[in-house]
């Protein structure tokens, strides 16, 4: 399993917009989901640091999260906006689950 998590810092004025791009990415993921991928995103309690996890069952499948084109919309806008933190990728080791890919 592949587990990626991924934090930010946006403007205050993008807080919004972002969320409504992030619903559209996960829109779409909910029309064509991605077999063997479980991806989320979060916000942390100062409201404008925003989390995703994408957990997927190996490489290939993460990967394919860039084909969506809604993502790819989301990153553009989201570079466009000049975050307030630069992006920050980790790569986690998973223990255990409660739930299979």
């Amino acid at each position: 399993m592949k587990v990626v998590k991924v934090q930010y810092t946006v403007q205050p004025g993008f807080v919004e917009q972002n969320k409504a791009n992030i619903r559209r990415v996960m829109d779409a993921l909910k029309v064509t989901p991605i077999p063997g991928m479980r991806y989320a995103s979060f916000t942390l309690g100062d409201g404008q640091t925003f989390v995703h996890l994408n957990m997927a069952k190996d490489e290939d499948t993460l990967g394919r999260l860039n084909d969506v084109r809604e993502f790819k919309e989301f990153q553009a806008a989201l570079k466009a906006s000049a975050p307030a933190s630069p992006t920050n990728v980790e790569t986690l080791d998973l223990v255990a689950a409660a739930f299979d890919l």
